[in-house]
């Protein structure tokens, strides 16, 4: 039978998890002696059916979101098959998606590593194949709720605030985040939240995916193949991503940073509805966190 879908429950980091950071001793510009959190790395290999996939790099928490998700925006599992069965062990850090037959990519894949600096390789032909058949909605996004949106990112605890080194995705409505997933490799974050939304048969159509990491060519096939027609990023763009998110109609907006962004594709779903002069710019300590990272 086919997995039971579940109502969606709201999905916060947890950066007090101790699964998911170790306390490391070092020292620091003026030679005292420090200790900090750092997230850790686990590796994470993902079967379908008794093909291997792929082993990823991750923090470990929701192995199972991941694991569909990786599978549906790599095109390897299509929305219409039927998953009888998704089994995590801790143990052999392994996961198993079962479906009710065999798909056409079990045959055609070799194994990959998925590495923390984000390196992943993708069938690429069929994921452009696929999003040229899909219509996203037309949706809004309202500035007010942007504000909204990434004041309540902003200071929400999480393993970016907390330990730094990390990529952060967030699926929000209008300006309320619903699921916010953290990984050591932006795809692995958007893969949760895919993950998510397929468990939860949730409707992307008036859904925003914001995301700490560069809008890349693949960041906008991901959030193209969940349907989600607003894609925004406190970092900045690729020119490729910007061409891909034009032909499809993707509302891009990236650089938001306190008062400020810019939109480069979509710009029709904008709806300037907020004064800037209640605006707020980024706190001194979002700042410091993002300013060593590799976005």
């Amino acid at each position: 039978m086919k997995i039971e879908k579940t109502p969606a429950p709201l999905i916060l980091p947890n950066p007090q998890d101790p699964r998911l950071t170790e306390r490391v001793e070092g020292i620091d510009q003026a030679g005292a002696r420090v200790e900090i959190n750092v997230p850790v790395e686990r590796p994470l290999t993902l079967y379908l059916n008794a093909q291997e996939i792929v082993t990823m790099m991750t923090i470990g928490d929701y192995p199972k979101y991941l694991a569909l998700g990786y599978l549906l925006n790599q095109n390897m599992l299509k929305y219409d098959d039927v998953v009888t069965e998704v089994e995590y062990d801790d143990d052999l850090e392994v996961v198993v998606v079962r479906t009710e037959h065999h798909t056409d990519f079990e045959q055609k894949l070799k194994k990959r590593t998925q590495t923390s600096g984000c390196a992943q390789g993708t069938a690429f032909g069929d994921l452009m194949e696929a999003i040229e058949t899909i219509a996203l909605p037309k949706a809004e996004l309202r500035t007010s709720w942007l504000y909204q949106m990434t004041q309540a990112i902003n200071t929400t605890p999480s393993l970016y605030l907390e330990a730094g080194a990390i990529h952060g995705c967030v699926l929000c409505r209008e300006g309320a985040p619903l699921c916010y997933t953290e990984d050591v490799g932006r795809h692995n974050a958007v893969d949760k939240i895919a993950g998510w939304i397929y468990c939860h048969d949730v409707d992307p159509a008036d859904k925003i995916l914001y995301t700490t990491g560069r809008l890349t060519s693949e960041m906008v096939i991901k959030t193209v193949r969940m349907g989600i027609p607003i894609l925004v990023s406190r970092s900045g763009f690729t020119a490729w991503g910007v061409d891909l998110a034009r032909q499809v109609g993707l509302t891009l907006v990236g650089r938001a940073r306190g008062k400020r962004f810019i939109a480069l594709s979509g710009e029709q779903r904008l709806v300037y509805d907020q004064s800037l002069d209640y605006v707020e710019e980024e706190s001194a300590r979002h700042r410091r966190k993002g300013e060593g990272r590799d976005d």
